[in-house]
């Protein structure tokens, strides 16, 4: 297996004009599962095709290892391109390009097969992975003979069978239903851990990238944006990733911080949020200016009536099965509050409190986290 490692690296396109990605840098553990996640267009796809070495960066190095598999001269010219036969990756995408004419056993064999390894190395490794990942009673069957879960099982193990040093996945789910998604979903985690490749797995789905990873890193418009999995979401560095992560979306609130009855408060309009006490010092030096208040609704409590911190009127309810999801009007601002358990009804009103801890500041101008 192999760390990865991209040095300021660059992709650009319409000759040099624009770029898909600008000064890329990244480190991958050795058998580690890292997920690129962000909106399309942000350039995670083409820093998985760079890496497999179906994309030539214009500047910048890509590694495995201690190996280089591509160094450029200072004029910016290729001197070295190992290309992707030569890098021993394995590529899923979502469509599983599966050979419609053979049987599984031979999908999973042919690039064995093309290598000329022995027969007994062929039979025992496929053997082994279509025990792992369920298959031995399918081995016989063609593809139009699978259900799309199988199919996508198939794709899998052909790419792993070859024990690869690297696994690149590009949103290999997309074509599954949400119960099939979530059983794939699984045992391909489950399989990473226990060959210990190292993955990269592309995708937009902010659950996939939360549940699956061990890195993740978001990206926007060919710029990393942050790393660790549980930094995303308790603590956003920028309103961009406050935004992205989290279902329902975090609730953004433009406030003036003034100055009432001798305490800070963060003013919403009509609605007044006490400023905590840890947050009590650094919101004296935005007095009179706006921020930015994210609050999540998950982090958005129920209270007795009328003891709340925001009191307001239910206008909408989305039932969850063990909780709800609930869309508030307070003092003229709309917010959207995750609550577990119980049940509330349209019109009707209720308080609210925020759990301590969990404001998250932004600045307006620069989006920027302002609370540590």
């Amino acid at each position: 297996m192999a760390a990865i490692t991209i040095k300021n690296m660059d992709v650009t396109y319409n000759k040099g004009k624009s770029y898909v990605i600008k000064d890329m840098n990244l480190e991958i553990k050795d058998g580690e599962f890292c997920v690129f996640l962000g909106p399309s267009g942000c350039g995670k796809s083409t820093a998985m095709y760079c890496i497999a070495g179906l994309l030539h960066p214009v500047h910048g190095e890509i590694c495995f290892g201690n190996e280089a598999m591509n160094q450029l001269d200072e004029r910016g010219k290729e001197k070295k391109f190992v290309p992707p036969q030569e890098r021993n990756i394995a590529m899923v995408f979502q469509e599983y390009a599966l050979y419609p004419n053979m049987t599984v056993r031979k999908n999973m064999s042919f690039a064995l097969e093309t290598k000329k390894a022995p027969k007994e190395e062929i039979e025992k490794r496929v053997n082994s992975m279509s025990a792992m990942l369920g298959l031995d009673e399918l081995l016989d069957r063609k593809p139009a003979q699978l259900s799309g879960g199988q199919r996508q099982r198939v794709a899998l193990g052909r790419a792993l069978v070859r024990d690869p040093q690297v696994f690149l996945l590009d949103e290999p789910l997309g074509n599954l239903d949400a119960k099939l998604r979530d059983q794939v979903r699984y045992e391909l985690k489950k399989i990473q851990t226990q060959l210990g490749v190292t993955t990269i797995y592309v995708t937009h789905d902010q659950t996939e990238a939360m549940t699956m990873a061990d890195h993740i890193v978001l990206m926007k418009d060919g710029h990393i944006m942050q790393g660790p999995p549980n930094d995303l979401y308790a603590h956003p560095t920028s309103l961009f990733v406050a935004s992205f992560v989290g279902t329902p979306q975090i609730n953004k609130l433009t406030c003036k911080v003034v100055e009432k009855g001798g305490s800070l408060a963060f003013q919403c309009g009509e609605l007044l949020l006490s400023v905590p006490d840890d947050l009590t010092a650094l919101m004296q030096q935005y007095k009179g200016k706006e921020v930015i208040v994210g609050l999540r609704p998950s982090e958005l409590t129920l209270a007795p009536e009328g003891q709340g911190e925001i009191e307001g009127t239910v206008d909408s309810v989305e039932p969850l099965g063990d909780g709800f999801i609930v869309y508030l009007k307070a003092a003229g601002q709309m917010l959207v509050a995750k609550i577990a358990g119980g049940s509330t009804v349209i019109g009707k009103t209720i308080s609210l409190n925020i759990e301590k801890g969990k404001f998250h500041i932004f600045d307006s101008q620069t989006e920027e986290r302002l609370n540590p």
